[in-house]
């Protein structure tokens, strides 16, 4: 047989073509129906990903190349009987990448043990420590602690913006002793508009310790603009911050019953001291405080309804004297209590104070009657309390009843002792600080948004 070239390469570019047609043709079906390209939304690790989803040719950055988050501290406030508010501060120690999505529970608990649990999610920003808040939960325990748990994050994403992109204004908080009210002007400074902005209060009291918190959003605020918000409680919070950007109702109540002067002397002691260093105590109270006075024997009476005249009201203080018929008379702690009680609910009250009583007495309260007065001033004295009345009991004399002063006082830090008339002015020296504690910032206003986020890929 003759072997023809032309022959043999024709098949051969038949066979090559039929290959190449049924190659192209086995591509196409397989590309149509089975092939699903690599992207960052698959769920699996692909193309030049570094990790599922993440790292590569993906916006997402991995786990793995971030910083993870730190739980700075979590409060709870009861806010009013058996609901509770809860705040954790968490820290992002990421310059630039934060989480559009993170995950968390809180956790309420009673002794120990777990009696109230709340999961929801939230965005964290980069490059600074921002509040996680839940508000209105609810159980029938005392909460006496808090715990957050948070997933942390499977995927990062770049942020344009962080913290800085919201500054709080204007801030200005009134009622704080009725139905407290913080307004407040949010200031978006950065190009970009955002959207479903969250806004966290965080109130401070004595030694930088979250007293209460409340949270609210705003639906739109557009780039370099304003919004005004105000954040709401439904019982009063002036009680709990001891700052002194709360103003001072100040009740003082003094017991002029004929013991006072038992120790005699000219002037008459203990009263004489006792007068003295009330007075100082009312000439060093704050401008915007109030003080009133109450005395009290076999009767109680209103000396004072609440003024601002501090120095009129400490000059009549230091004139206070025994009337001679108390010299047999009685020390009716109970109606003094009830009076102190009404004149700083009275009209005069300033809503946005926190109301003080500040009781000095040198003995258990007496009558005439067989009533027992030193349970019903206890009784008294606890309804002032709930009230939102903070009592600072002084007992005055070495052989006053320590456990009736301990009983009168809003807590044992309030209850005092003076065993001489002497010991007195460094007492009310310490109640005014404790009226009044200077610090810093008390009032945080934290706002974030995902809107500034980088999109998912």
């Amino acid at each position: 047989m003759n072997f023809r070239p032309w022959a043999f390469w024709r098949r051969l570019q038949y066979i090559i073509g039929t290959s190449a047609f049924f190659g192209l043709l086995g591509v196409l079906i397989f590309f149509t129906n089975f092939y699903v390209p690599a992207n960052c939304q698959d769920g699996l690790m692909n193309g030049e990903e570094s990790g599922i989803d993440c790292g590569g040719g993906c916006v997402q950055i991995c786990a793995a190349q971030a910083l993870p988050l730190r739980v700075v501290w979590t409060e709870s406030f009861e806010i009013s009987e058996g609901q509770y508010n809860v705040v954790s501060y968490i820290e992002n120690p990421n310059q630039s990448v934060g989480v559009p999505s993170l995950n968390y529970t809180f956790e309420l608990l009673s002794k120990g043990e777990v009696v109230g649990r709340i999961s929801g999610q939230t965005v964290l920003p980069p490059d600074s420590i921002y509040p996680i808040f839940e508000g209105g939960i609810y159980t029938e325990s005392q909460v006496d602690s808090a715990n957050i748990i948070i997933e942390q994050p499977n995927y990062w994403l770049p942020s344009v913006v962080g913290r800085e992109q919201f500054k709080a204004k204007d801030i200005d908080l009134a009622n704080a002793d009725k139905s407290p009210r913080l307004a407040v002007e949010i200031e978006n400074t950065s190009l970009i508009a955002a959207e479903n902005v969250e806004v966290v209060a965080t109130v401070f009291g004595e030694n930088g310790k979250a007293v209460t918190a409340s949270e609210t959003f705003i639906e739109y605020i557009g780039p370099r603009s304003s919004k005004n918000i105000v954040f709401t409680w439904p019982n009063p919070i002036a009680k709990t911050i001891k700052s002194c950007i709360i103003p001072t109702d100040v009740l003082v109540a003094i017991d002029l019953s004929g013991s006072m002067n038992n120790d005699g002397g000219d002037p008459p002691q203990p009263v004489t001291r006792a007068v003295e260093a009330a007075g100082q105590f009312v000439g060093s109270l704050k401008k915007g405080d109030q003080v009133g006075v109450v005395t009290f024997a076999t009767e109680a009476k209103e000396d004072t309804f609440l003024t601002s005249t501090h120095d009129e009201v400490a000059k009549m203080v230091t004139g206070l004297s025994i009337d001679s018929k108390e010299e047999g008379g009685f020390t009716n702690t109970v109606d003094a209590l009830k009076l102190s009680g009404s004149v700083l609910d009275s009209d005069r009250h300033n809503p946005d104070a926190r109301r003080v009583l500040v009781l000095l007495t040198d003995g258990l309260p007496t009558t005439s009657g067989d009533e027992d007065v030193v349970s019903k001033a206890k009784e008294v004295a606890d309804s002032l309390n709930k009230g939102g009345i903070e009592i600072y009991a002084i007992g005055l004399g070495s052989g006053v009843d320590q456990e009736f002063i301990r009983n009168i006082a809003s807590s044992n830090n309030n209850a005092y002792f003076a065993p001489t008339g002497e010991d007195l002015k460094n007492i009310y020296s310490e109640i005014t600080s404790s009226l009044c504690e200077s610090g810093p910032t008390k009032i945080d206003i934290i706002a974030k948004t995902e809107t500034s986020f980088a999109p998912i890929q």
